[in-house]
């Protein structure tokens, strides 16, 4: 058990990123003084609301240029730092024409920049990993593989490789990667936060994050025909960054972390919208038959393997050990969609629109 010193600044990686940018404030907020990385400072639309953060917290804020693939550049902004929280990672599922060079290489290789730069900064002693839960199943249909009719963190995602679900397999890489290097070492302790898909509200007005496309399409008109009945497991931005920190300073704390509030399929989240915002906006009223999404996937950058093995197949998963070792409880996923939606409606990324048209033009 290794005791992290609150007084000592803590690195986050991929600090302007949607996930890290809520870390960050939690710790500023805190009195904790942060190093974040970002691969460019010149970028005001990813580093400002960094620095409006800080401006409005006790703890201070130290901005330093890294890359995954640039070997040695997290030796700097690593200095004097007893906790490492490793949230830098590629992160899109579709328009992928290259996974080994877009996701794999930068996953794998980007952890192993960062952790060996660790194994050369004496004063760390721990290091949280944001991995995913896909690092523990890659498709729906994996449920048949699991005794007790739910995922835990014993499972490892066996599945999916660059071909097929080639986002899940980089998460899964990286992590076994991670766990490797791990045990070469007796210096400092990793443990990974594992959460399900992230939504919730943003610190920055970005728009290429995955949670905030995807919201933005539940309005937008790409989903007014129907959805497929795709079961997904929810979790607030807000809640995975307190994992992380939680993770960083619960010195007894060890292992993976399942971080996850609630299963849904997209049609429940689509109601949760209508129930709280009306018709104003083209939400989705049904379910698309699972043969005519596998007939159209392709349109929607879907292959029709993922139709196959994921539409209509129930998942869940047990957060008991998130509670036990970290003291986690969730925010309901009712509050983080109607929240998540209401911050893209006032940061004016939709605009209103008559039912069934799209609110966003081309």
């Amino acid at each position: 058990m290794r005791e992290i010193d609150k007084t000592k600044p803590v690195l986050v990686t991929g600090g302007s990123g949607y996930l890290a940018s809520w870390i960050i404030k939690m710790l500023l907020e805190d009195g904790v003084n942060v190093n974040a990385t970002v691969r460019d400072l010149s970028s005001a639309q990813k580093v400002e609301h960094l620095k409006v953060l800080a401006k409005a917290s006790t703890g201070q804020l130290k901005l330093f240029k890294s890359d995954l693939m640039d070997y040695g550049s997290f030796n700097e902004p690593m200095q004097d730092c007893e906790l490492v929280i490793h949230t830098a990672s590629p992160f899109f599922v579709t328009g992928i024409k290259n996974p080994q060079d877009e996701l794999i290489r930068p996953a794998k290789e980007g952890t192993r920049n960062v952790f060996e730069s660790a194994k050369r900064n004496s004063t760390v002693k721990r290091i949280v990993l944001t991995s995913s839960v896909v690092a523990i199943y890659g498709d729906n249909v994996d449920m048949e593989l699991v005794k007790g009719g739910m995922f835990t963190e014993k499972e490892w995602n066996v599945t999916s490789s660059a071909e097929h679900q080639p986002y899940a397999y980089s998460k899964t890489i990286a992590e076994k990667e991670a766990w490797a290097i791990a045990e070469e070492q007796d210096q400092w302790d990793l443990l990974t936060i594992n959460p399900a898909w992230i939504l919730g509200p943003s610190l920055s007005k970005r728009t290429d994050s995955m949670s905030i496309s995807t919201m933005i399409e539940f309005g937008d008109g790409t989903y007014k025909s129907g959805v497929p009945e795709l079961w997904t497991c929810i979790v607030d931005v807000r809640d995975v960054a307190t994992a992380h920190i939680k993770a960083g300073f619960t010195s007894g704390a060890s292992g993976r972390h399942i971080i996850v509030s609630k299963e849904a399929t997209l049609l429940d989240i689509a109601n949760i919208l209508r129930k709280n915002f009306g018709d104003d906006y083209p939400f989705p009223r049904r379910q698309a038959p699972k043969i005519l999404f596998w007939l159209i996937a392709p349109m929607f950058d879907r292959t029709r393997k993922f139709v196959s093995k994921n539409v209509g197949i129930r998942i869940k998963f047990d957060n008991s050990y998130s509670k036990k070792d970290l003291n986690m409880s969730y925010i309901p996923i009712e509050q983080t969609i109607q929240e998540h939606f209401q911050q893209i409606l006032d940061d004016g990324l939709l605009s209103k629109t008559q039912p069934g048209q799209a609110g966003i033009e081309d």
